[in-house]
């Protein structure tokens, strides 16, 4: 991998990671379309370090008063019901159905997951459930004609059940086109929480589950064509834009709806399978380029 192409896969890691729209399918398309090698699964774990180190710094009063919470609880025990301790819990808890499924189905996120018309499945699939997620969270906030606007749950609502719910979303982030964002936001929208509270435990949930997957695929970073140092250098460039784009995404949530990114992703996969009918694009491009 040369470093004009660790700059190009860590900026799109960057602009992807925390939109609904997948970080890894953009990465291998990117890839393929670019006619460079799939960078592969574990480049895309470790470039996700950035991105959650971005999460970190952002987040930073919230995750500090969660663990300080989390940690004194566990002697004393009126802190137990304070929502920064449940929270602690709540993270461990929904970060336990990726670290099981990321583990058994390793083999087929690094192989068969890849494949193109799969992504474009994905991305079409996941994009409607999107849709009808975000279409139903609209529904609440503004009410109709005949009826009364629906107050939405907030993360002071966030139960250990719907922790879990929302961690098998995020493991279904494992198949790329799926998007960690896009699974667990779509995920909290339909359990009935606002938009915004939504985003935030998704971002605090993926910490974990990449921070571990990242160190996880360490040992396999500088192995085949991708090096250490664009490897390195891919990841710097994913945490400086990553951090933008959270910034930026938190504020339009609050303001806007995810049809965009709905609608982006619908095109995207419809355009994707045209491209592999046509024989313009092999299902597996990028796996054997040089």
């Amino acid at each position: 991998m040369s470093w004009f192409e660790s700059f190009v896969l860590g900026l799109v890691q960057g602009l992807t990671e925390f939109l609904p729209i997948s970080s890894s399918a953009h990465l291998r398309l990117t890839a393929a379309f670019a006619g460079w090698h799939d960078p592969g699964a574990a480049f895309t774990a470790i470039t996700q370090i950035g991105t959650e180190a971005a999460v970190i710094i952002y987040f930073r009063k919230d995750i500090g008063r969660i663990i300080s919470t989390w940690a004194r609880s566990l002697a004393n025990r009126e802190l137990r019901h304070d929502h920064d301790a449940q929270m602690g819990w709540l993270v461990i808890v929904g970060s336990i159905p990726i670290g099981v499924l990321g583990i058994t189905l390793k083999d087929a996120i690094e192989g068969p997951f890849r494949d193109l018309r799969l992504i474009a499945t994905t991305l079409i699939v996941m994009g409607v459930v999107l849709g009808i997620a975000d279409r139903l969270a609209a529904r609440d906030e503004t009410g109709g004609r005949h009826r009364a606007a629906k107050q939405r749950k907030s993360l002071t609502d966030l139960s250990v059940k719907d922790g879990l719910v929302y961690g098998v979303c995020q493991a279904m982030a494992l198949i790329p086109g799926v998007s960690r964002s896009g699974a667990t936001i779509s995920g909290g929208l339909l359990m009935g929480y606002t938009r915004e509270s939504a985003a935030r435990y998704s971002f605090l949930l993926a910490i974990p589950a990449v921070l571990a997957s990242g160190v996880f695929e360490l040992k396999d970073a500088g192995e085949g064509h991708v090096a250490w140092g664009p490897t390195v250098f891919a990841t710097l460039i994913a945490f400086v834009v990553g951090y933008a784009v959270i910034a930026w995404f938190m504020k339009f949530i609050s303001q806007k709806s995810f049809m965009p990114f709905v609608v982006y992703r619908i095109l995207l996969g419809i355009a994707l399978f045209a491209l592999v009918a046509a024989g313009t694009l092999a299902p597996h491009a990028g796996e054997t380029a040089g």
